[in-house]
């Protein structure tokens, strides 16, 4: 693969790249210049994002925005102009390139060692709401389209369910009760949003924490990465999807439901990093279903693992048999463990 490097108005010569990070959907590499400036240039995988313009428009959008707001320039990702001037390129092969400046003295957590690495995580979104929270989100595109429509998870679902491709429904009656039990649920957000009560949003839409960037000594939150995925969409889901990944006590594929369960302390964690950075930005609603959020995301999330199962594992990637079931069955027992804490949770996130 040819890298685009040279088409960049770098800082000077640069001579040297290698593969970074640990990402598995754009190719990643890192560049060295002979000033010792280092920086990052990416190829977009168009078979996930096919329409590259529209998610770089939105990028380009939003850094600006946040370069703004910062009072250090580490704390926003910056774009490196093309030598035309432009964000990024599409170049002859028509694949999509887009270089950013690297931010030094970084790392990325794949685990949170404690809650305070949590903690700092949702500050560092919550802190992505307050900044933007001026910014008008309508304006941005919608790159994938009823992402987190919860209600449309569900039409596709039904649909997969009465087409059976693969006859596996017969096996999974349990789970696809626990679905159907909870449609009128499903629509909370939605019509909330359909009302005004919820505000639209600049969102995430992968609040997880490794899209993070903490300083190697403090720890301390430097800024949001991965921006690929933001797009109009509600702030509960961004707080809720974090809840769904990072306060359970076990891992999204754990076979033994027993280890599963919603923590507590991880929850008060995030909450309190989170609200400390945005609390004053968000509407009463919004506040009031932060809890909501983390359901629907995790309800959501099981919803379409199961989806994908009885369809034959076209979506998730999968590494062992039954794999995607697997996987929505962790989310839906953490949807009951939420559900026999709701009252708790609330006070938890209210008090936070």
């Amino acid at each position: 693969m040819l890298l685009q490097v040279h088409l960049f108005k770098t800082d000077s010569t640069p001579i040297f790249h290698t593969r970074y990070g640990g990402g598995h959907i754009n190719d990643t590499y890192m560049v060295l210049d002979d000033t010792g400036r280092l920086y990052v240039i990416q190829k977009i995988n168009q078979s996930v994002f096919r329409n590259p313009r529209a998610v770089m428009e939105n990028v380009q959008a939003v850094t600006a925005f946040l370069r703004c707001k910062v009072e250090k320039l580490r704390e926003a990702l910056c774009l490196v102009p093309t030598k035309t001037g432009d964000d990024w390129l599409i170049d002859e092969a028509g694949d999509c390139w887009r270089m950013y400046y690297f931010i030094t003295d970084s790392i990325v957590l794949h685990q949170a060692r404690d809650e305070r690495d949590f903690a700092e995580s949702g500050f560092a979104f919550g802190y992505f709401q307050r900044q933007l929270a001026d910014f008008p989100a309508g304006e941005l595109h919608d790159t994938i389209p009823n992402f987190h429509n919860t209600p449309d998870r569900y039409r596709i679902f039904k649909e997969i369910l009465k087409a059976d491709p693969l006859g596996r429904v017969k096996d999974v009656q349990k789970e696809i009760e626990f679905v159907l039990a909870r449609e009128e649920y499903a629509n909370t957000l939605m019509k909330l949003l359909a009302s005004g009560d919820l505000p639209l949003r600049v969102t995430h839409n992968d609040t997880k924490l490794n899209n993070v960037l903490f300083d190697r000594d403090t720890r301390k939150a430097i800024c949001v990465i991965d921006l690929d995925t933001v797009m109009p969409g509600l702030a509960v889901n961004d707080f809720g999807d974090s809840i769904r990944f990072g306060a359970s006590t076990g891992t999204e594929d754990e076979v033994d439901l027993g280890k599963i369960n919603l923590s507590h302390k991880l929850l008060e964690a995030y909450a309190t990093g989170f609200l400390s950075a945005c609390r004053e930005s968000l509407t009463r609603c919004e506040l009031e279903h932060l809890r909501d959020g983390a359901k629907m995301m995790t309800l959501e999330c099981g919803t379409r693992f199961l989806t994908d199962y009885i369809a034959g594992d076209n979506y998730f990637a999968i590494k062992r048999e039954n794999h995607n079931l697997d996987r929505c069955r962790t989310q839906f027992k953490l949807v009951s463990e939420m559900e026999k804490s709701w009252d708790a949770m609330q006070k938890i996130i209210l008090g936070a």
